[in-house]
Parts: structure tokens; C-alpha cells; sequence
């Protein structure tokens, strides 16, 4: 699993970060187009034990404003939800890295 924001980090590095407070957190929004609309998630994002995730949530809620209700019904339930999620931090995915990172596995 890549991390955007970490790429600068060791294995090593990354994992003492996470255990110092920094999260890993994914955003979702959504695209919308009468009766069709599609979900998608943000890569891993990396947001640092003084960082605001709101920034970094920031283009996929306005993606989600401009194109997410258009959609008949899927786009008029989600669009709420997902902008409220991404203000809210959006899904912290912070365990599930950790846990790749101590099976060795990529991050």
C-alpha cells in the first residue's frame, strides 16, 4: 500500500510516526450523472500527528459539492454523507497500515 504525504519515510519511520499520533486516512466522494452515481476513496493519505485532515479532505469534499448530486438517488443520500465524513477526518485506516507494516509487507 502506497501513502501519499509518507513516501519520504522509512518503514521504520513511518511506523514511529503512527505510533506518535500521525494517522493514514482515506476520503471518499462521489461522481453523479442522472441515475448513475459512482463511489470512489481517496488513496492512503498520510496526515501528521499535527495535521488537520480537513486540508487534505478538502478536494474530494468539493468534488463531491460540485459533482456528487446529480445522481437520482444514490447522489442526493451520499453527497451529505461523504461531505460530513470528510469534515470529520475522514476513515482513519491508521491500523489496518500498521498492521501491513509489521507483516512487512509494502507501505
Amino acid at each position: 500500500m502506497t501513502v501519499r504525504g509518507a513516501e519520504h519515510l522509512s518503514h521504520e519511520r513511518l511506523r514511529a510516526a503512527l505510533r506518535d499520533g500521525a494517522r493514514v486516512c482515506q476520503f471518499d466522494y462521489c461522481l453523479s450523472a442522472v441515475l448513475l452515481t459512482v463511489h470512489r476513496q481517496s488513496d492512503a493519505i498520510f496526515i501528521p500527528a499535527d495535521g488537520w485532515a480537513g486540508v487534505r479532505a478538502l478536494p474530494y469534499t468539493v468534488i463531491t459539492l460540485l459533482a456528487g448530486w446529480w445522481g437520482v438517488p444514490w447522489g442526493l443520500v451520499l453527497t451529505p454523507a461523504f461531505v460530513w465524513s470528510n469534515s470529520l477526518g475522514g476513515r482513519d485506516i491508521t491500523d489496518a497500515v500498521l498492521r501491513q507494516l509489521d507483516e512487512g509487507t509494502d507501505s
